[in-house]
């Protein structure tokens, strides 16, 4: 036996176009957003759901709500899932963060896992709360199925310890679409894998669907856009 962790990230949100800062913001969901949620809802219906976690972020508390509809389960929030916050950066454009905050910038672009902005967090911060709030979920639910929804920063760290990648790096090598599936498989909790990872295949439930080659949103190695 073993237990199934369906990782998910949150839909779009009505900031998710622009390139913004928007870790620590209680934004909502876009309709295409909740498009999203629902057909991943759908997709996962038939899977046995023990339970349903989400970070406490409207967002995320949306996303998983309509994903436990299916299964008649309430969702069950858990702050240590939150997103990275970037303190001052908040809300700001990163076109704009560069321009006024560029020594600081330039510091967190290099290394983000152990460098935060003034007010913010770093990666090794979240990870240090992120990571033992899911492990703990995985003892609770021992040999069975449950969905955690989280964000894009928080779910990249947590793979990138889990799986052994160095996390300075994170923003680089790890991709998240909205409403992305990830499923993690726990022998023990301390022997992890991940059995898919980035899967968007239900925006469209009548053709396979890969997802598209990263371009601005992950860091300049892939574009100019380089929120979370």
């Amino acid at each position: 036996m073993a237990t199934r962790v369906f990782l998910i990230r949150h839909g779009a949100t009505e900031l998710s176009a622009e390139d913004r800062f928007a870790g620590a913001i209680d934004v909502l969901l876009s309709a295409e957003g909740r498009r999203q949620a629902r057909l991943l809802g759908e997709r996962l219906a038939h899977e046995p759901m023990a339970a349903v976690y989400a970070s406490p972020m409207k967002r995320t508390t949306d996303t998983a709500t309509l994903i436990a509809e299916p299964h008649r389960k309430s969702v069950e929030p858990v702050d240590a899932l939150r997103e990275i916050s970037h303190g001052r950066w908040e809300g700001m454009r990163r076109a704009d963060v560069e321009r006024d905050f560029a020594e600081e910038y330039g510091r967190w672009d290099n290394d983000p896992y152990t460098f935060a902005p003034a007010g913010g967090e770093s990666g090794l911060a979240v990870t240090a709360r992120a990571l033992p709030a899911l492990l703990e979920l995985v003892l609770r639910h021992s040999d069975q199925q449950f969905a955690v929804v989280s964000h894009k920063a928080t779910i990249r760290l947590v793979l990138s310890t889990l799986l052994g990648f160095d996390p300075r790096r994170y923003r680089d090598r790890l991709d998240q679409s909205p409403a992305a599936l990830n499923i993690l498989d726990f022998k023990r909790v301390d022997q992890a894998r991940l059995t898919l990872f980035n899967d968007v295949a239900h925006y469209s439930l009548n053709e396979a669907h890969l997802p598209e080659v990263p371009h601005g949103r992950l860091s300049k190695v892939w574009g100019e856009g380089g929120h979370e």
